[in-house]
């Protein structure tokens, strides 16, 4: 399996290790609940390094990054980031992705781990034409998330940038634990928080991640695993790429049409897109939650109307909410807020319920 550079800390600090898209990532420590609840109340830490970083660099770095993802990169400035599709000519999810603007002639891209490779050579099919270079640079980098109400309290001790001026979705450049690093306003827990990107040794990167648990420990802030991140991520309504996004479904029908910009130029996928939303969608991505007892999870049968229409694409018991939720795609008719439907556990049908998404937003 392949190791973050943080590996070593996670034993040091007692993580349950698993095998996670072929990494040896914790998928918890003091338990997933427990987790889950720091986060929403006072803080967690991630290792998030497995995660790819790609360098777009030239003339046309603009043109190339605009051609290939759904937002508009022409609306950002330097030191702004925002989140977009990879997309297929069909409108459907290569991968998902933030796009940092660094200047009009360089974009640092961040996509999932499992998609890596994938991405990184549609990238360069796709952008070839343009005169960027494209370096694959997640070799180089480690990444710590600090989530939650007290993130920017930790994150501060260690750190002389001005985090009270940054806004959501915007980074800076600045020494963190005397290291050379880019802090970013951003996460994927529904929470405000911090993600730090930093090249380093082994010894230098786990040394950051137990130095933020030392002096998290008393906060209340203290290391987390997969396992909250991903029902973390659901409360907040966050897609996860293969469960909620994937290359069968369109940006429109996974509801995400604010990343969307139809009208910025020509780019991957935007003729069906436009035809798509000109014809009208047949299905759509909702949330839902159980009003019967059991978990749905990802996978399970769903029936609408007695007859079988697809599968969960993420469910789990929400920590914070104590409810259990999900998300599906429905036919376009059923998916007005309270349509019922059912779900298959262990063999037996459940009724569940569409909701709003997202199932939980903080308090600002």
């Amino acid at each position: 399996m392949k190791k973050t550079k943080l590996n070593k800390a996670h034993y040091t600090l007692e993580g349950k290790m698993v095998d996670f898209a072929g990494w040896d990532l914790p998928v918890q420590y003091s338990g997933l609940s427990e987790e889950h609840m720091a986060v929403r109340t006072t803080g967690g830490l991630f290792d998030v390094s497995h995660m790819g970083e790609i360098r777009f660099k030239g003339p046309q770095a603009l043109d190339a990054v605009q051609y290939i993802t759904s937002n508009n990169v022409a609306k950002l400035t330097p030191g702004k980031i925002h989140y977009s599709g990879l997309l297929t000519d069909a409108g459907c999810f290569v991968d998902d992705l933030l796009v940092y603007m660094i200047s009009d002639t360089e974009f640092f891209l961040v996509v999932n781990a499992s998609n890596l490779e994938k991405d990184f050579n549609y990238m360069r099919e796709k952008a070839g034409h343009f005169d960027v270079q494209m370096v694959n640079e997640s070799a180089d980098y480690s990444q710590i998330a600090v989530q939650g109400p007290k993130a920017e309290a930790l994150l501060a001790q260690f750190t002389d940038t001005d985090l009270t001026e940054m806004k959501y979705y915007t980074f800076k450049e600045g020494v963190v634990n005397g290291v050379e690093s880019i802090i970013s306003r951003t996460g994927y827990t529904g929470e405000d928080g911090f993600e730090v990107y930093f090249k380093s040794d082994e010894e230098t990167a786990c040394k950051m991640l137990l130095d933020f648990a030392q002096k998290g420990k008393p906060m209340g802030v203290i290391p987390c695993g997969l396992g909250a991140r991903d029902t973390l991520r659901l409360e907040a309504g966050m897609a996860l790429y293969g469960n909620d996004i994937d290359d069968s479904h369109t940006v429109l029908e996974a509801g995400l049409g604010w990343i969307l910009k139809l009208k910025k130029g020509e780019f991957l996928g935007r003729d069906a897109l436009n035809k798509q939303k000109d014809d009208g969608l047949t299905r759509k991505l909702v949330g839902f939650q159980l009003e019967d007892r059991g978990i749905a999870r990802h996978g399970y049968p769903v029936f609408v109307d007695g007859e079988p229409y697809g599968e969960v694409c993420s469910g789990t018991y929400a920590p914070f909410l104590k409810k259990s939720i999900g998300t599906v795609y429905l036919p376009i008719e059923k998916c007005d807020v309270g349509t019922q439907f059912q779900i298959a556990i262990r063999n037996k049908k459940v009724t569940a319920q569409v909701v709003d998404i997202p199932f939980y937003k903080r308090e600002k």
